[in-house]
């Protein structure tokens, strides 16, 4: 009777955090930003036409801006892979054997013994030595590659839903109340991402909800500060 081994399936959320964490700073900086412009605005007694455009005015210029910067920044990190790639490529043509040392002795500090270590070096070599020292000695790997245009639109995706948030409270608030309507509104919208941010990563929920609303309100706090001192001085 044939051998069966059983496939041993395990779910880490480590593949998940780089996602995750994108998004939540996407959506929390969305909703904080947007939130604190309208109630700033509100808070200097702006008209609700005033502070309706400037909510939006928010969110395009925050979409955009969170874009543009993941754009150029996961470009660079793109930039750096390729010279890393090209260089190494140049490396294995003209010096293989000091490669395959090389990456035999990475295996080496990582536990395997000499012997086993220069066969498997041998071996990814053989299959591909590229792809082994991307992965081994530069650390590249497929999740972690750089995609600038996806980051792109992703963060300027989760920053538009975020800041949605308070637009649409703020249009179906009284005028006379807009102020803590957005406010509250804003602030339940926090827990619930801190929640959702610390259970998709694993992390003890009530720590998550503090963090992202604590500063969060800081922030709409801070704006409603500054706009009742300029509403009380214009």
């Amino acid at each position: 009777m044939a051998l069966q081994i059983a496939r041993h399936c395990e779910r880490h959320r480590a593949g998940r955090i780089g996602r995750l964490r994108a998004a939540v700073l996407g959506a929390n900086d969305g909703l904080v930003s947007t939130a604190s412009l309208v109630v700033g605005v509100a808070a200097a007694e702006g008209s609700a036409r005033a502070i309706l455009v400037a909510g939006v005015a928010g969110l395009v210029a925050g979409a955009m801006s969170m874009a543009a910067g993941e754009y150029v920044s996961v470009s660079s990190q793109a930039d750096t892979e390729s010279a890393d790639l090209a260089r190494e490529r140049r490396e294995l043509a003209t010096e293989p054997e000091a490669e395959l040392e090389e990456l035999t002795g990475i295996y080496v500090k990582r536990g395997v013994s000499p012997a086993l270590a220069r066969q498997i070096a041998v071996e990814l070599t053989a299959k591909d030595a590229l792809a082994a020292h991307a992965h081994d000695e530069l650390g590249f790997t497929e999740t972690s590659a750089a995609r600038p245009l996806q980051a792109a639109l992703a963060s300027a995706g989760t920053f538009a839903v975020g800041a949605i948030v308070p637009l649409v409270i703020t249009v179906v608030a009284p005028e006379a109340a807009v102020t803590y309507w957005v406010a509250g509104g804003s602030i339940l919208g926090l827990m619930l991402l801190g929640g959702l941010a610390a259970q998709t990563g694993g992390a003890p929920l009530t720590k998550g909800i503090v963090r992202v609303t604590f500063w969060g309100a800081l922030a709409m706090a801070a704006t409603a500060g500054a706009g009742l001192l300029f509403g009380a001085t214009g």
